[in-house]
């Protein structure tokens, strides 16, 4: 086990994704950001069944960064209740787990 994680989050535009991406990077919150375009979502949301385009974030970090990770997505995202789930990295590449630690502060 590591202290590292990988943590989701869909946003409903390419330019929100951008944004928070951007935010999370220069703000040494994490080392790198993917965005997966166009992704289709079906989910419930208040007792209906609902469908949309989004796009999804994977953001690589640190346990110790991610209750900021997970304040800087509620306060930047246009989602009501935005998802913010952490996943542990159990183990990787040496040097790609400390390029992680290297980039976020």
């Amino acid at each position: 086990m590591t202290d590292k994680r990988i943590v989701l989050t869909t946003c409903g535009s390419e330019e929100e994704a951008g944004r928070i991406a951007q935010y999370l990077v220069e703000n040494l919150l994490a080392a790198c950001v993917n965005i997966v375009p166009e992704i289709k979502s079906i989910y419930r949301w208040q007792n209906k069944v609902e469908s949309a385009g989004e796009w999804l974030l994977i953001v690589k970090t640190t346990v110790k960064n991610f209750a900021e990770v997970r304040d800087a997505i509620r306060r930047l995202h246009s989602y009501e209740v935005p998802e913010c789930i952490s996943l542990p990295v159990d183990d990787g590449s040496t040097s790609y787990l400390q390029w992680i630690d290297d980039s976020v502060k």
